[in-house]
């Protein structure tokens, strides 16, 4: 959707560097080879447009099968002190290499590439002040579990989070980018470490000597200033930290590992785990495979394999070639696992589950980042849970929520009991790293003749038409498509999954619109009533009468609306169908940003309470915007069925920028007008 913009402003080439990455559409089934084969074949056009596109305006193309876009970056592109932006909510992985790495929506994404200045609202900084030395089952995941625990899913929302302390020393470079990597499912707009000698170390592995080198010599900017204040502080000793694992449907419910069991049984989650899936862009380094592949080793020489199903996900070629050569790779699979393409696979719904049924209730345990209902194999029932890689593998041993791998005793082949020792690991490879196969595309000096084909008639890629412009009124009478209840994730307003092969096509992805979302008006998902005709029924299909007939609508949110992915078509999809106005209590920054950019009204109400005052079958509208100006309120005004009317007010975080994207009709709009 970034490079269908970009081809929308008009423009002949990027202006700052920059690359494109496909890890999103491979569908794990078999494993690595064929499954990558397979999303080859089937997914060729889209992969062949990214190629050309590309090549036409001077973007890197890191080919199907490279990794995880996060690993590449921390492998190739991040280091201390970079800006780094990337259209997806995992992009401050980089700040584990010192760098200041913000996820962002396409729109944003194609405002850098065109060289225009990037802004975002002055955060706020979080300090993790972190004491004592990690060791035994403890790991960096646990770091961040602990954290999503304090902060929860919003208590991050507008802020940085920067780790600092003694502690920070006991952690490799790999384990500081997982825990800045999932920070994102505490709403920070990033998180960073301070530049140390294991940041050093990974780039010197990595082939950066010369970056590791210039860090050295402006060390003192890459760290903390002395006597620094900070607008929240957590302390986290980790002598004192023990394994974590948070779940199930939500990444801030956070349990010991040694209670999790009991807590399980006593809410009526399945304590039976049905597989356990390693990996991710949050953990699948070489140490985080060589820690796994240590505990697993344990059970190999006992007899053992996983009780449950488990999977492994490499995060890039690199890491796939490396771990195959050093043996890792064999004993994963030798305990019973299936080595999977290096891609994002389950984590983001792209897996063809076979062992249940939908509406099933099971639990499964992963090393991901995030455990949304439904988020991993579109079934509502799963009880996903997210801890460290190595405690995955020795829950998938086990086969059971109830096992505590720091006490528990596992019975060998041979009937005798044994525990499992903490594992030990390498953070890097002794040899150095084997590249494997060579999977990046340099965009060419001379692209003149390269051509960029979108078929009229395609039902994967779509060219872009410009969203219609403010008509200089205030918004009367809106409709409202759905009342919100609860938790609102851009899972649920665009799901994932089989739906990501419509990324490149705006109208056909828009038949997901808010179907994971729950209306408040009977309970249910994808099931909202149509005012006009009095029927209840899908969501898409009810904005698009909507649109059919000239009525525009709004939605109505709860707290931190627009949570997790950094999705820009949940910003999309409801300006393509006719919304005009989302308003919440309160937002997710990315999600926020990206309403803005497409020309829709991210509001907020003056007082929570206020939610409470919409009804699905009340009509708004909303005045004030001929005079709209950054911190002035707008004032919304609620017509009941009953011929009542009620008045409150609506703040916004609207700058003078943003506020002529909404007046073009959206960012786009504006930079082409500039433009002319």
């Amino acid at each position: 959707m970034a490079m269908l913009q970009f081809i929308s402003s008009g423009l002949p080439k990027v202006a700052v560097p920059s690359t494109i990455h496909c890890d999103h559409l491979i569908e794990a089934q078999l494993g690595g080879e064929k499954d990558l084969r397979r999303a080859k074949d089937i997914n060729q056009e889209v992969y062949n447009f990214l190629a050309t596109a590309g090549a036409k305006y001077g973007v890197g193309f890191w080919r199907p099968g490279s990794g995880i876009i996060h690993q590449i970056i921390l492998e190739n592109y991040a280091y201390p002190g970079v800006l780094l932006i990337g259209t997806d909510s995992h992009t401050p992985n980089g700040g584990g290499l010192g760098g200041i790495c913000i996820g962002v929506g396409g729109a944003d994404a194609v405002d850098v590439m065109a060289g225009i200045p990037w802004e975002l609202k002055c955060p706020k900084v979080i300090g993790v002040k972190l004491t004592g030395s990690l060791s035994g089952w403890t790991s960096p995941k646990d770091v961040i579990l602990k954290v999503a625990g304090i902060l929860t899913v919003k208590g991050g929302t507008g802020a940085i989070v920067e780790y600092h302390g003694p502690g920070v020393d006991s952690i490799s470079c790999t384990g500081m980018a997982t825990i800045c990597n999932m920070g994102a499912e505490i709403g920070a707009t990033t998180s960073v470490f301070p530049y140390n000698h294991r940041m050093k170390k990974y780039l010197s592995k990595t082939g950066r000597t010369d970056i590791a080198n210039l860090a050295d010599e402006f060390k003192d900017h890459l760290v903390p200033d002395p006597g620094c204040h900070y607008d929240q502080l957590i302390e986290i000793n980790l002598n004192e930290l023990k394994p974590h694992i948070n779940g199930p449907f939500t990444p801030d419910l956070a349990h010991p590992v040694a209670e999790v069991g009991a807590v399980a049984e006593k809410e009526g989650w399945p304590v039976d785990i049905r597989v356990g899936l390693i990996g991710s862009c949050t953990n699948s380094s070489y140490e985080d495979m060589g820690r796994s592949a240590a505990v697993a080793k344990q059970a190999l020489a006992h007899g053992l394999k996983c009780k449950s199903q488990f999977t492994i996900t490499p995060g890039s070629e690199q890491i796939r070639a490396t771990i195959e050569r050093d043996g890792y790779a064999q004993i994963l699979r030798d305990v019973g696992g299936i080595v999977l393409a290096n891609a994002c696979g389950p984590c983001i719904g792209q897996w063809d589950r076979k062992d249940i049924k939908k509406g099933e209730k099971n639990t499964i345990v992963t090393s991901y980042n995030r455990n949304f209902t439904g988020r991993n194999d579109a079934n509502p029932e799963t009880h996903a849970f997210v801890t460290s890689p190595e405690i995955v593998t020795a829950l998938a041993i086990a086969g059971t929520l109830k096992f505590n791998p720091e006490t528990d005793f596992l019975t060998g082949k041979d009937g005798k009991k044994f525990k499992l020792e903490a594992p030990d690991a390498d953070e890097l490879p002794r040899m150095d790293f084997d590249p494997g196969q060579d999977t990046y595309q340099h965009p060419p000096k001379d692209s003149s003749g390269q051509r960029v084909d979108v078929s009229p008639t395609s039902q994967r890629l779509q060219l872009l038409e410009p969203f219609d412009k403010w008509d200089g009124k205030d918004l009367e009478d809106l409709q409202i498509l759905i009342k919100v209840k609860g938790k609102c994730t851009t899972d649920h307003i665009s799901a994932a999954g089989p739906w990501l092969k419509f990324r490149g096509h705006l109208d056909n992805i828009s038949n997901n619109l808010l179907i994971g979302a729950i209306n408040i008006e009977n309970g249910k998902a994808n099931s909202v009533r149509n005012a006009v005709t009095q029927e209840f029924g899908p969501v898409p299909d009810t904005a698009r009468y909507y649109k059919k007939h000239g009525i525009r609508w709004v939605v109505i949110g709860d707290e931190n609306y627009g949570e997790g992915s950094s999705r820009e078509h949940a910003a999309l999809e409801p300006r393509h169908l006719g919304g005009r106005a989302i308003i919440t209590k309160s937002f997710a920054r990315i999600h926020e940003t990206n309403l803005k950019k497409q020309g829709l009204l991210p509001l907020t109400f003056a007082d929570p309470a206020d939610y409470n005052k919409i009804h699905p079958v009340d009509k708004l509208t909303i005045q004030g915007l001929k005079d709209f100006a950054p911190g002035k309120p707008l004032k919304c005004i609620i017509k009941h069925p009953n011929g009542t009317q009620e008045t409150i007010s609506l703040n916004h975080t609207f700058n003078e920028t943003q506020i002529e994207w909404f007046r073009a009709g959206s960012a786009l709009n504006r930079m082409k007008e500039l433009q002319q």
